[in-house]
């Protein structure tokens, strides 16, 4: 399972990198990772023509898209889709930051689960 990571450099430059999730227990017919703590979580509900401009992340948090894709474009120039049912962890708190807007005209619902 591959988690999008968007964080800043030194230099506060926004870059993309993937993580891959190390499946470490088995049980229940399943298997699942080591638990991350979290510190709390939101859910929200953004129209379909939104084009947010440059902004860092509030905080570290994974945010889990629901039923629609956002393009994010990082300070470097990558842009990627996250697709509906993927998953999206912000670094990107310091610098430049990154901009986010709508894929066909959707109305998005995700949630954010905050880690700091």
């Amino acid at each position: 399972m591959r988690i999008h990571n968007i964080y800043a450099d030194e230099n506060g430059e926004s870059h993309f990198r993937d993580i891959e999730v190390e499946w470490t227990l088995d049980k229940l017919s399943s298997t699942f990772s080591e638990p991350v703590s979290a510190s709390a979580i939101e859910f929200r509900r953004t129209e379909g023509d939104y084009d947010f401009e440059w902004h860092p992340a509030p905080r570290r948090q994974y945010v889990i898209n629901l039923d629609a894709g956002v393009e994010v474009t990082a300070s470097d120039g990558e842009t990627r889709i996250i697709a509906a049912g993927e998953v999206l962890l912000t670094e990107d708190t310091h610098g430049r930051g990154h901009c986010s807007k709508s894929v066909d005209g959707k109305v998005r619902h995700c949630i954010f689960v905050a880690i700091d």
